[in-house]
């Protein structure tokens, strides 16, 4: 049980609501955001003195019960339901490392996917295997240290990056905030993922200001668009899709059949990373 990251993830979830949210009058003008602690207890059907032992980190693990009513008392979705309980202990969490290697079955699908960008991520963000395409649309990864390979290093801590030219770079640092808060609660003792968690809240104010939210459901995104300096915009279709085994994503960018897009992707895949390279 993390009691001082489940304490900081309810008082941002209170804070986020409005009395009218949960069928309380507004009632006179509040010196503070959202909802009062005694309001969640009410509506958690707990006492106000253990809701707010739990806000200030010093409560007992609550039981499964207590989470749910907590969970419904503040509107939590899905996911962040799911973090709720991993925060709690109440859930499975992997307390080793997170797996870096590769199922072989991936890589050589990847290989076989010539007009999509393939690629596949870690749970702390890093690229672990690619597949030509992707390194003509992004970089050649191969050129570039396995830390250099980190996503969201490249996001908040290479100045100047346009994170490719992508026109949704704003999103993706949301998302790689809210992706690596819970990673950093799946894997507690992991020195990679907490030392990562570390290295970008002293290297990036725009990071430690997202991170201070504790959000953890990332909006989808569904297109993307690069901006290109060898065949100019493509816009592609994202696909993630979860390798549960290794606590891994598959991330696929296509385009649809005769669009100008997949033209664009099909002249990347000719050209290749060095062809790119040789174009610019």
């Amino acid at each position: 049980m993390d009691k001082q990251e489940l304490g900081g993830f309810l008082r941002t979830r209170r804070e986020r609501l409005r009395p009218e949210d949960v069928g309380l009058p507004s009632g006179p003008r509040r010196r503070t955001p959202g909802l009062r602690r005694e309001e969640v207890a009410v509506l958690a059907h707990i006492s106000t003195e253990y809701y707010v032992r739990l806000e200030q980190g010093r409560a007992p693990r609550p039981s499964g019960e207590v989470l749910a009513g907590i969970a419904t008392a503040l509107r939590l979705t899905d996911a962040e339901a799911d973090h709720l309980h991993v925060l709690a202990g109440t859930a499975p969490s992997r307390s080793g490392l997170h797996r870096r290697d590769v199922r072989p079955s991936i890589l050589a699908m990847i290989d076989r996917l010539p007009l999509t960008a393939a690629f596949v991520t870690s749970a702390t963000l890093e690229v672990l295997a690619w597949n030509d395409l992707a390194a003509a649309l992004m970089e050649d990864f191969a050129e570039l240290a396995p830390k250099d390979r980190n996503l969201a290093r490249r996001a908040f801590l290479v100045p100047g990056t346009t994170l490719y030219g992508v026109s949704d770079a704003a999103e993706f640092r949301l998302h790689a905030v809210m992706h690596l808060r819970a990673t950093a609660a799946r894997y507690p003792s992991d020195p990679a993922v907490t030392g990562l968690v570390e290295e970008l809240r002293a290297g990036s104010a725009e990071f430690d200001r997202l991170w201070e939210r504790h959000d953890v459901q990332a909006p989808r995104m569904l297109t993307k668009t690069f901006h290109h300096s060898a065949v100019g915009d493509v816009t592609v279709d994202c696909d993630s899709l979860a390798l549960t085994d290794r606590d891994q994503n598959l991330v696929l960018y296509s385009a649809p059949a005769g669009s100008r897009d997949a033209e664009a992707l099909a002249l990347l895949n000719v050209l290749g990373a060095e062809g790119v390279r040789t174009s610019r």
